[in-house]
C-alpha cells in the first residue's frame, strides 16, 4: 500500500480545507486509516482514524466537531474535512493506514502504523 496526501495549504482562522489520502496498491478498505499531524518541536499527534470494516470513526478532543473524517471506497481516498480552523491547527499532516489494530483505543499510538505518507502542510495564519 502507498499513500499521498494532499489538499493542505494556506487559510485563515475560521477556514475550511480538505485533505484527502490517495492510496494505491491496494483497497483503502482493507486498512484502517488514520490522520495524524505533527508541528515543530510537539510529537506527532493522533487527529482522526476510521476503522477498516464498519468504518467507526473517531477524533482527538481537540478537533472533536470541527473535523470529518470520511471513506471513498470507489477512489480509493480517505478525506480529512477540516472547518473552523485555528491557528493551533497549523502541522503537517499525514496519512497513515495499518491493516489491523489488535485495539482500536489505541489507534492515537503512531507506531502502530504500517503505511504513511509524507505529508501535507497546513498553515492556518492571517
Amino acid at each position: 500500500l502507498q499513500v499521498v496526501e494532499s489538499g493542505g495549504g494556506l487559510v485563515q482562522p475560521g477556514g475550511s480545507l480538505r485533505l484527502s489520502c490517495a492510496a494505491s496498491g491496494s483497497p483503502v478498505d482493507y486498512y484502517t486509516i488514520a490522520w495524524f499531524r505533527q508541528a515543530p518541536g510537539k510529537e506527532r499527534e493522533g487527529v482522526s482514524c476510521t476503522r477498516r470494516g464498519d468504518g467507526y470513526a473517531v477524533y482527538a478532543d481537540s478537533v472533536k466537531g470541527r473535523f470529518t473524517i470520511s471513506r471513498d471506497n470507489a477512489k480509493n481516498t480517505v478525506y480529512l474535512q477540516m472547518n473552523s480552523l485555528k491557528p493551533e491547527d497549523t502541522a503537517l499532516y499525514f496519512c497513515a493506514a495499518v491493516s489491523r489494530l489488535p485495539l482500536f483505543s489505541l489507534w492515537q499510538s503512531h507506531y502502530k502504523y504500517d503505511y504513511w505518507g509524507q505529508g501535507t502542510q497546513v498553515t492556518v495564519s492571517s
